[in-house]
């Protein structure tokens, strides 16, 4: 799966795709790539370095695992960039914090963005603009394009989600597959393949997501298993499970007693 057309019209960040043969390569060098698109961001640019209404791991002596990240305290909304270099943290005018979310870095997060109360953001993580990160939402190592919405109780593990997505309440991108007990003994997990029409692909990745593409909807809680790849314009059933395999655009998918058919008029 080369073809980003396929799932996306226009990337708001072309570069995080550089160099990559699979749709979802970015995911394995995420960490260095939002790294080097927030130095990039801050280069010969204007930001502000300290951000009230927060507690950060810093202002500790311990903190969870070495993570290193904040909690936020207090309503937050930001006039101007924020970029908290400890913590390698970028986050753009306009997008407003509430109390109790948690966001670790590296993260690059938008402008105009919510980021409400308790939503998790777990590092390795790239948000758009105009994007939403709701309550009890996680995020961790995953890609959200502009105007995307994750507003309630969903989790975004190791995905690739394209702009003016909506994730319906409950909607779960599970990053990992069902493991035997030899890989639990022995502290390895099996790569996940991806079947398609002509070949089954080795991904390479003991941990990955979905890919979805540019105004997918997901209807309340639907569960996207892992290695899904979900084309543009696709309208999922609320409470359906996926399972892993490409859906392509267009595509409107239901429960097995009624026949997936084309949107598209």
């Amino acid at each position: 799966m080369k073809d980003l057309n396929l799932f996306f019209s226009d990337l708001s960040e072309p570069d995080i795709f550089a160099d990559c043969e699979h749709v979802w390569d970015p995911l394995k060098t995420l960490e260095s790539r939002v790294k080097q698109l927030i130095r990039k961001k801050v280069s010969g640019g204007s930001y502000a370095s300290h951000l009230a209404g927060i507690r950060t791991t810093l202002d500790s002596a311990s903190y969870h695992r070495g993570e290193q990240g904040f909690y936020v305290e207090d309503w937050v909304d930001l006039a101007e960039p924020i970029y908290l270099k400890e913590l390698d943290i970028f986050i753009g005018k306009g997008t407003q914090l509430e109390p109790s979310a948690i966001i670790k870095g590296p993260a690059m997060i938008g402008e105009d963005c919510d980021i409400r109360q308790g939503a998790y953001i777990r590092g390795n993580a790239l948000i758009g603009n105009h994007s939403v990160i709701g309550h009890a939402t996680e995020l961790k190592n995953s890609i959200l394009m502009d105007h995307t919405e994750a507003g309630h109780f969903n989790y975004i593990g190791d995905s690739i989600i394209g702009s003016h997505v909506n994730l319906g309440a409950g909607s779960k991108l599970a990053n990992l597959q069902l493991r035997s007990a030899d890989e639990k003994r022995k502290g390895y997990i099996n790569p996940i393949h991806i079947p398609l029409d002509s070949e089954v692909l080795d991904t390479g990745m003991e941990k990955l997501g979905a890919v979805i593409g540019d105004n997918v909807e997901l209807g309340c809680n639907a569960i996207v298993c892992p290695g899904t790849l979900i084309g543009k314009d696709v309208w999922v059933y609320p409470g359906l499970t996926i399972p892993k395999g490409y859906y392509p655009a267009g595509t409107l998918l239901v429960p097995k007693d009624r026949k997936p058919r084309s949107i598209r008029k």
